[in-house]
């Protein structure tokens, strides 16, 4: 598999397979949301276009980066997200980086968006799918997020190996560097806002869903769902 790793200003083209990382927080809150229960999550083009979709369907669930704000239901934090009843529910995901990212390749033939808890699902279903070329939009840090970039060389190398074997194993060192992060750094000390005290440990949490994360343009909206990869669950790891 024929692989590339870009930031979000460095797609110069609309890639065939885009495979969009954030794993600090977006994706990690996605997934979480899919497992909670949600349908579907929107991803909007900015907080103004999220509070619009809010007003317009009222029982609809707003998530926005950063502080609590009116209008919105929650932020962007998987440690507050995890507790919430979601179930029917379409939520809708303004982001610094995530959202953005997928919005960018919006035109590709296939869009995922991924974190490590997704990650072998990511894998299995670029393997089923039988990808040769992929490319990853690193979304942090104007592409040089050093948790996004360890996420994408994981999944990269999951997808090309096929064997599910020792994955733990395999994805230590990419998990100790999303650790050492600056994005890890400035949740755990309190430098970002709208952080939960687990936000950091979930992140880091490999393989915790059993689903791949597809987006697609649906009714004019970028919308993306979740669905079951098999054999992609973490007791197959």
């Amino acid at each position: 598999m024929d692989t590339r790793y870009l930031g979000i200003a460095e797609l110069a083209e609309v890639p065939s397979v885009a495979v969009v990382i954030d794993v600090m927080r977006a994706f990690t809150v996605a997934a979480w949301a899919f497992a909670r229960g949600a349908e579907r999550i929107v991803l909007a083009e900015s907080l103004d276009e999220a509070l619009a979709l809010k007003t317009r369907h009222p029982d609809w669930v707003a998530i926005k980066d950063g502080p609590r704000a009116p209008g919105f239901d929650t932020v962007n934090s998987p440690g507050m997200l995890r507790s919430m009843d979601l179930r029917g529910r379409t939520v809708v995901q303004k982001t610094t980086a995530g959202t953005v990212g997928a919005l960018a390749v919006k035109d590709a033939s296939l869009v995922l968006c991924a974190a490590f808890a997704v990650a072998e699902a990511t894998a299995r279903l670029l393997r089923s799918r039988a990808c040769d070329t992929v490319t990853f939009v690193v979304t942090g840090e104007d592409g040089r997020a050093e948790e996004d970039l360890a996420c994408a060389q994981y999944i990269a190398l999951r997808a090309a190996e096929g064997t599910p074997a020792a994955a733990a194993d395999q994805a230590a060192p990419f998990l100790r560097r999303a650790a050492a992060s600056r994005a890890a750094e400035e949740l755990a000390t309190g430098v970002r806002e709208g952080v939960h005290p687990d936000d950091v440990p979930l992140c880091l949490e490999l393989d915790r869903f059993p689903f791949a994360m597809v987006a697609s343009w649906d009714a004019g909206v970028m919308t993306l769902r979740a669905g079951e990869v098999p054999g992609a669950g973490a007791e197959d790891v």
